[in-house]
């Protein structure tokens, strides 16, 4: 029956979730509205981000990618709400709720309320989580900070999300094309790499920017860096890592791995005369001129000015 859950399912729900964490007055509780949190004297960072296109480990995934994204500020991710909207007659509640709890524990995070229904219309199970965080005055961290002469400096893989999602989600498919199970098993465990909360808070006291790049990948994630500060990337595909994983994967199913959702990457930008941090290395330049990408691959220059189309998409919207 479509709807909240069953009072005791709450319960049981709520006894699963890390709910007590610093600045935590009141969490979640069956019959109370609202959570309150007391930040004291700083900045409270927050982001709203759905997961739609993931089936398998949908609430970890949740909990990580809205962190990171409060974290590519130089914010620390405290406190989460979450929303779960499942199909009539759902059973995997308790395994969404399990991945939950095991992303927030692991980032020191409190789930201080929620919603959790039956929905009609939903097809598949959507997890939305809002992160909060705080930083210190004056110590912000933007996507629009990007100052010409910069080095563009990345962390992870390219694709290192998608690679674990196809992996888990298409993996009927992936066999049917010959990829071998050894791929497909370390593919899989690309997941636990998706946080890039560490590496942001480590560059922060350097970065001009930072942007955690989902969906449209690696490349859509340095358009909007591009368009945000309105300058010029300047980008060697060359010296973007690519897992051979990711490579084998993506070659099968003839997708574009730079286009692949990339939570797990972290892409900042930082002066000249800075020492790259170690796990970064150096893909490209910020320059003067129209904002834009300009990828340099293969000989070729592409250009780019809009997010392209993220490639899992289009792998479900093809009905693999």
């Amino acid at each position: 029956m479509a709807g909240k859950l069953p009072l005791e399912e709450l319960k049981k729900l709520l006894s699963m979730l890390p709910t007590e964490g610093e600045g935590v007055v009141l969490g979640p509780r069956v019959g109370e509205d609202a959570a309150v949190l007391d930040p004291g004297r700083r900045l409270v960072v927050v982001h709203s981000d759905p997961v739609t296109e993931a089936v398998s480990e949908v609430g970890w995934i949740a909990v990580h990618v809205a962190a990171n994204d409060v974290a590519v500020t130089g914010a620390r991710p405290m406190w989460a709400l979450v929303t779960i909207l499942l199909p009539e007659g759902h059973t995997g509640l308790w395994e969404i709720a399990e991945g939950i709890s095991r992303a927030a524990e692991e980032l020191g995070m409190a789930i201080v309320g929620g919603h959790t229904e039956e929905a009609p219309g939903v097809e598949k199970p959507i997890v939305v989580v809002t992160a909060m965080g705080l930083a210190e005055s004056g110590r912000i961290v933007r996507t629009s900070g990007a100052r010409p002469g910069d080095l563009i400096v990345m962390s992870g893989s390219a694709g290192l999300e998608g690679t674990a999602i196809i992996a888990r989600d298409f993996a009927d498919a992936l066999r049917e094309r010959g990829v071998d199970e050894a791929v497909l098993e370390k593919a899989r465990e690309f997941l636990s790499k998706i946080s890039v909360v560490r590496e942001a808070l480590r560059i922060a006291p350097i970065a001009t920017s930072m942007h955690d790049p989902t969906e449209g990948g690696v490349v859509g994630g340095l358009v909007e860096m591009a368009l945000a500060s309105r300058k010029k990337f300047v980008v060697d595909a060359e010296k973007i890592l690519i897992a051979d994983e990711t490579r084998i994967i993506c070659g099968a199913l003839s997708i574009d791995p730079l286009m692949l959702i990339s939570s797990g990457v972290l892409i900042a930008t930082i002066p000249r005369n800075s020492v790259i941090p170690n796990g970064f290395q150096m893909i490209g330049e910020v320059r003067v001129g129209k904002p834009s990408l300009e990828l340099r691959r293969e000989g070729e220059i592409e250009t780019y000015v809009d997010v392209p189309k993220d490639e899992l998409a289009r792998l479900w919207e093809s009905g693999f």
